[in-house]
């Protein structure tokens, strides 16, 4: 075999991996809206292969079936926070224990303007008990909330943060970024509130953090 024909023969199955891994991502890119906009019940493989534009078969010959699709399209998602917020956490090392809650508060809102149906889909599966719920649970909210938890004990033990259940604590404060950055399309129409402003996203943040981080951290004498 020449060394043309060994070319020629290496570039056609790239050419080919780069389209399936470009039909894949508009798969999950699809799925992730279909999914928080109809729930999975109520959300068809044929509707996401219509918004991704490929043909329906494709969807089992890349991810089997529609329940492998939706941990996909999730896990995906999910892992796109969980990148920022250790980066967060990195980024901060030095920083008090305020400020580094503070800067998860501040990376968490914009996560949440940037990519609404990640709070969407979280909502649509905590409606019910069920496998998908236990598995998103397990894979990924249990690891990435642990780090928080403890960071949240330790500002209420600094008294920067109310007494109370730490973990509660934290989901008040997730919830009032991801939830409220979740109605904006309500928020615009019945309160007059443009989520899509920088402003906005920086004032609810800081109203998160004077709200939920009131103290301050003192020096040690």
């Amino acid at each position: 075999m020449s060394e043309e024909t060994n070319n020629n023969s290496g570039k056609a199955p790239r050419k080919q991996q780069r389209r399936s891994i470009v039909t894949q991502n508009k798969l999950l890119e699809a799925a992730v809206e279909a999914f928080s906009e109809n729930g999975f019940n109520g959300t068809s493989t044929r509707d996401i292969a219509e918004r991704a534009g490929v043909h329906h078969p494709l969807i089992t010959y890349h991810f089997k079936n529609k329940d492998q699709l939706w941990r996909a399209a999730v896990d995906k998602e999910i892992r796109k926070f969980r990148k920022l917020l250790y980066g967060s956490f990195e980024n901060h090392t030095d920083a008090c224990p305020k400020a580094r809650m503070s800067s998860i508060v501040r990376d968490y809102v914009y996560f949440a303007k940037q990519q609404p149906a990640m709070h969407k889909v979280l909502v649509q599966e905590a409606h019910f008990p069920n496998e998908r719920l236990d598995w998103l649970i397990e894979t990924h909210l249990k690891p990435l909330f642990d780090p928080v938890f403890a960071l949240i004990e330790e500002l209420q033990e600094l008294g920067v943060a109310p007494k109370g259940n730490a973990k509660l604590l934290f989901n008040m404060i997730r919830l009032s970024s991801g939830g409220l950055l979740a109605l904006g399309n309500e928020l615009r129409a019945s309160s007059d509130i443009d989520v899509d402003s920088h402003e906005t996203l920086d004032e609810i943040a800081d109203m998160i953090i004077t709200v939920f981080l009131p103290g301050e951290v003192r020096n040690k004498a």
